[in-house]
């Protein structure tokens, strides 16, 4: 079997592509499927082959700007991805039993292109829903949106069916649907119209690490007092629900001394605007690397995680992981990685007809109660490792995977 696995530089940081990628690659070393890499829209500045770790990597540059096109033209997408495929044409000498894994949601030029070149299956996998993102994950609007005729309506609804119509078009085009989500899958059965026979659900899995720092160290590390710390994780934007968080955090502050450590890449001078009046209490790391992160985890009291919408989050193993007990939300796809009260604390998301919104009270109030009752905490964060070594390690996604692939052919 020969797996070919699609990255696309500019998503990968975004919506974790870049970490499923690498736990792909590395969980199906020492199997018998040849593992390949193609890096699409790479930073490099001409087309580049190198061997990592037994595994070829192909890497191809950002396409040079056609004067005549405007920036972002399908126009271009279909030129670059067609030139793509031509070229691998020449490289690619063994096409038995030939798998093309895509992980991006615009790449439909490059389904089409590989289907006339070659003889293989294509998988997709949904990371992420373009469509429900401007209306913060909204699924019964999305609903309503589509139902409707194709008429003038506001800008984020025609955005929003605009790349529904994208996104559809694509999954009928491909193999193979992977769902990182038993929602997902619903969501595409019912208002995307794929056969439930073309779709199967394969939640992420991380290799296993736990805690071993010596707290009282780590404290003195980032200079700070031995107080409770709450971690968020995750992109500083609206998505991620940065602003419930800071907005809980200022009441949890009001009822005893704690820190916020905010971990990722964002709109800070937008947000900070929302905790001028207690940003000493804010630790805004940025983006940090993999050990400092775990850090984070093992210093860490209880995790918050408000997202609108989510797949299978990263984050969400990471902290089930490291037993973190957390407070999330009933996102799609959230929900479903933890249960309310046992392995972990969840808010309802609230669905308005043209609003979602988190209850910033209750929000704060779950946090509180978890800071202030130790038993809990620990009850918590023992019963979301548990759930962790149930469904999300890297030896249930390497078997998973490969069972997946094999069936394929």
């Amino acid at each position: 079997m020969n797996l070919y696995i699609f990255n696309k530089s500019s998503y990968a940081a975004i919506f974790g592509i870049g970490t499923y990628v690498r736990e792909l690659t590395k969980t199906l070393r020492n199997s018998e499927i040849n593992v390949y890499m193609v890096n699409l829209k790479s930073e490099k500045t001409q087309i580049h082959i190198e061997e990592i770790d037994g595994i070829r990597h192909w890497y191809f540059p950002e396409p040079i700007q056609q004067e005549h096109l405007p920036k972002k033209s399908t126009k271009q997408d279909e030129l670059y991805y067609r030139n793509v495929v031509y070229l691998l044409q020449l490289y690619i000498d063994d096409r038995k039993d030939l798998i093309f894994h895509l992980n991006s949601m615009d790449c439909k030029p490059l389904a089409d292109a590989l289907k006339i070149v070659f003889d293989c299956k294509i998988v997709l996998v949904v990371h992420y829903l373009h469509s429900v993102m401007p209306l913060l994950g909204s699924i019964s609007r999305l609903s309503t949106i589509i139902s409707q005729p194709d008429e003038p309506m506001e800008s984020v609804e025609t955005i929003a069916k605009r790349f529904y119509l994208r996104e559809k078009e694509l999954t009928h085009s491909v193999d193979k649907i992977i769902c990182l989500s038993n929602h997902t899958f619903d969501l595409l059965r019912q208002d995307y119209d794929i056969c439930q026979e073309k779709m199967v659900v394969i939640y992420n899995g991380l290799a296993k690490t736990s805690s071993v720092y010596y707290k009282p160290e780590l404290f003195v590390k980032y200079n700070i007092q031995s107080i409770p710390v709450i971690l968020f994780v995750g992109r500083v934007d609206n998505m991620k629900g940065i602003t419930y968080a800071l907005r809980a955090f200022k009441r949890v502050l009001d009822a005893m001394p704690c820190r916020l450590i905010i971990a990722g890449e964002g709109s800070f001078n937008v947000h900070m605007k929302e905790c001028e009046d207690f940003c000493t209490y804010i630790t805004w790391a940025g983006r940090v690397g993999k050990e400092q992160l775990y850090e984070f985890y093992s210093i860490a009291d209880i995790g918050v995680l408000p997202s609108f919408t989510e797949q299978c989050n990263y984050v969400a193993i990471e902290m089930m992981m490291h037993g973190l007990p957390m407070v999330t939300t009933s996102a799609p796809g959230l929900a479903e990685m933890t249960e309310d009260g046992i392995s972990s604390l969840q808010v309802p998301v609230i669905e308005n007809d043209d609003t979602v919104e988190i209850d910033t009270e209750l929000l704060a109030e779950k946090m509180l109660y978890l800071l202030q009752n130790s038993e809990e905490r620990k009850r918590i964060g023992a019963n979301a490792r548990k759930r962790y070594e149930l469904l999300y390690t890297s030896d249930i996604f390497r078997e998973n995977m490969i069972n997946f692939y094999q069936s394929l052919l």
